[in-house]
């Protein structure tokens, strides 16, 4: 029997991860793939899948996710990225979960692979909000990145993981860090917000130490350095581009 869950994911060109993706899901009812322009296999590899396709432009982050999430017929959903994938165990847990009707959204780890392999099990994970009730939730479109659904209802967090395959290379994060620096910039700038003279000398060695020490990427090694270092360049470039803003629009 299938996880009564809708499953919505947004893409372009993920050929190299949406496989995986897509295999992780197969208990749940229903995958929604919206693709803004796929021009590898990617869609080819979702057809395979049985996943419901809809091409839909590019509209941002949080308007595409609106969109997608709008397509779903359950009432519980699942958030998941072209190059993430969950496993039986986190699976178990949201038949628990739905089962018992505990909460009506549910936070859990992000397990980021990065140079072939995860972290130190000593090195704290970030977490996601991911599966909750569609009628309660809602994604802000002020918000340019790093977009996460508003849930009007009983949050819990669950000590499960998730594997995230998006950050795998010092190539991807540096050009997902300019995109989004870019576009986090902007969305301050559109909201008003002042670039601080302050934050621009202190943000970099102070977004290190809290990622190396207190995120104790320490215990991952030259790994754990390496992501400390780009952390603490993308806290710094996104008030530099907030800077160049002020300075260019004004």
């Amino acid at each position: 029997m299938k996880l009564p869950v809708s499953v919505f994911i947004i893409t372009k060109n993920e050929e190299e991860h949406i496989e995986k993706t897509l295999k992780s899901v197969s208990l749940f009812d229903e995958v929604i793939l919206v693709d803004s322009g796929s021009t590898d296999s990617t869609l080819d590899i979702a057809e395979r899948y049985g996943a419901k396709i809809y091409a839909h432009s590019w509209q941002g982050y949080a308007k595409q996710k609106q969109y997608a999430m709008s397509l779903c017929s359950n009432e519980w959903v699942l958030n998941l990225d072209g190059d993430e994938e969950v496993n039986p165990s986190l699976i178990n847990a949201f038949k628990e979960i739905i089962g018992q009707d505990k909460a009506d959204s549910v936070r859990f780890w992000r397990n980021d692979i990065f140079i072939g392999k995860p972290l130190s099990t000593w090195s704290k994970k970030p977490n996601n909000h991911r599966l909750y009730k569609r009628s309660k939730s809602f994604f802000d479109d002020s918000r340019l990145a790093h977009e996460s659904a508003t849930v009007d209802g009983t949050e819990i967090f669950i000590n499960e993981t998730f594997d995230h395959y998006g950050y795998h290379s010092v190539e991807v994060i540096t050009s997902k860090n300019n995109i989004y620096s870019s576009l986090k910039a902007n969305e301050k700038f559109a909201k008003g917000k002042r670039y601080s003279n302050v934050k621009l000398i202190t943000v970099f060695p102070l977004v290190f130490m809290k990622e190396y020490f207190f995120q104790r990427k320490i215990f991952s090694g030259k790994r754990g350095f390496i992501l400390a270092i780009m952390g603490a360049y993308y806290a710094f470039i996104k008030e530099a581009k907030l800077f160049e803003n002020h300075q260019i629009k004004k």
